[in-house]
């Protein structure tokens, strides 16, 4: 393969990539807990949005922060799985195979 052809499919992949960040730093995961009193909100770069806490949360302060810290872990787990497919899925698009980088 020619080796400027590579070098342009690898330029081009890297805007690809760098265009899906940006897209995907405005796109949102919303995780909320079982009984749907505390709802959070994070973008897929990681970001918290915002928290919604029922009033009934507000009456137990420890109950609060393990639900707080509970669901937006697992917010921030889905963001980065779902941030991490799109990129690597993207980055593989149109790219040459080249032996020994695993693509």
């Amino acid at each position: 393969m020619d080796m400027m052809k590579m070098l342009g499919q690898l330029q081009e992949s890297q805007q690809r990539v760098e265009t899906l960040k940006k897209k995907l730093s405005q796109e949102t995961i919303e995780e909320k807990t079982g009984d749907q009193l505390l709802s959070v909100e994070v973008y897929k770069n990681g970001r918290l949005k915002n928290i919604q806490i029922d009033d009934e949360l507000l009456e137990d302060k420890e109950q609060l922060i393990d639900y707080i810290i509970l669901t937006l872990n697992k917010a921030l787990e889905k963001a980065q799985k779902d941030f991490d497919n799109q990129v690597e899925a993207e980055a593989r698009k149109g790219l040459p195979s080249i032996p020994g980088m695993g693509f």
